[in-house]
């Protein structure tokens, strides 16, 4: 996930005198350059990820330091550095309130701090990080890719995962991500990060194959659905102009599984997208585990097609309902007081079509083994 605020802490408490007094909830943004300002000019560039940092020169008063943060977190930068003690003394509570409800961090290093070395030291640690980003990133799309040959990439995932332990995939779409140009993707991509809280070494956002992907490692699935869950809540609040859909496997042990655990979230995010959901987890899909786990959606196309063909000629023809009617039948367990109910007609109309829809499919619909082939048909339907 990057080099974050909290690695950033680690090493500044001591050597930099550095306080992360707001924005707690941020400790996990990575961060992917150092700036210095004294104006908010250049925050209008800002892409995201962005740590600022300032003497606080031009932002002296209130306003214009609470117009400072603001506008940080607008443009989802990871975090706020104020180098305190000469024109910013005290840090103004509407600024910290701010900071803590928007999760933007807030951190101050005393003034006999140079801040050039600072920022010269902390920009090679992000830089280096940014590279090992990168080894990691091409590790875990070999392992996807190429399961079977652990010797690609089980070597470079070593240090960072246990390779060993649990695994679990979320992929997030917007269905045109392979149609954006790269500045836009890495725009989305840096918004995203920042609000995947929680999340710091024991998780990895990169993007593959059209989605981002968020591979998360050694972490119960209790926790994972709080992380993800959180993240989806973010994502509708701080992103709502974007159209986005998550899919989330289940848990697989072993890296060499990360490629089950891919194809499972991707079977979660196509159900997403076809049903209008924003956030679908794959443990949650019943039947559809199965359906959406066939790549070939042609089969599955003439699958559900010659077993309802009958029923959609005669709609067709008719301006009737047969398909959806059988539908509800299976659905209710063949009770025609339930299927009254939720059809809204009466029981004798159910009884009338039933016997034609028996009739024109050739079929009793008595036994499991009979009922089953057009139950899958009709879920197959809604897959668009």
């Amino acid at each position: 996930m990057g080099y974050t605020i909290e690695d950033m802490l680690v090493v500044s408490q001591e050597k930099y005198q550095m306080e992360l007094i707001a924005g707690h909830s941020g400790w996990s943004n990575s961060i992917s350059w150092l700036l210095m300002l004294e104006d908010v000019t250049i925050i209008h560039n800002f892409r995201g990820k962005e740590l600022a940092v300032t003497t606080g020169l031009g932002f002296q008063t209130e306003e214009s330091l609470l117009e400072l943060v603001e506008l940080l977190s607008e443009k989802s930068a990871s975090g706020l550095i104020i180098n305190t003690g000469y024109y910013i003394k005290i840090i103004p509570k509407s600024v910290t309130d701010y900071c803590n409800e928007n999760g933007l961090p807030l951190l101050t290093v005393p003034w006999d701090v140079f801040l050039a070395d600072m920022i010269k030291d902390l920009s090679i640690r992000v830089f280096l990080q940014s590279s090992t980003d990168e080894q990691i990133s091409a590790a875990l799309i070999n392992a996807i890719r190429h399961p079977e040959e652990k010797d690609r990439y089980a070597h470079d995932l070593l240090p960072y995962f246990d390779i060993d332990g649990t695994f679990q995939v979320s992929l997030i779409t917007t269905g045109e991500l392979d149609k954006m140009d790269t500045v836009e993707r890495r725009r989305i991509a840096y918004r995203m990060q920042l609000y995947l809280t929680n999340l710091t070494h024991n998780g990895h956002f990169f993007y593959y194959d059209s989605y981002f992907v968020v591979v998360i490692n050694a972490v119960t699935e209790k926790e994972v659905r709080e992380i993800i869950d959180s993240f989806h809540r973010r994502l509708q609040q701080k992103m709502p102009e974007t159209r986005l859909w998550i899919g989330v496997s289940d848990q697989v042990a072993d890296i060499s599984n990360l490629q089950v655990a891919y194809m499972r979230a991707k079977a979660a995010v196509s159900m997403a997208q076809d049903q209008n959901k924003t956030l679908q987890y794959f443990d949650r899909m019943g039947t559809y585990q199965l359906l959406y786990s066939i790549s070939d959606r042609n089969l599955l196309k003439e699958f559900s097609e010659s077993r309802l063909q009958p029923l959609i000629s005669y709609d067709e023809e008719h301006n009737a309902n047969y398909v959806e009617t059988l539908e509800v039948y299976l659905m209710c367990g063949g009770s025609f007081q339930a299927m009254a109910s939720q059809m809204y007609v009466h029981r004798n109309t159910i009884l009338y079509r039933m016997n034609n829809i028996k009739q024109l499919l050739g079929c009793d619909l008595e036994t499991t083994e009979e009922k089953l082939p057009y139950l899958l048909a009709c879920m197959i339907r809604h897959m668009g």
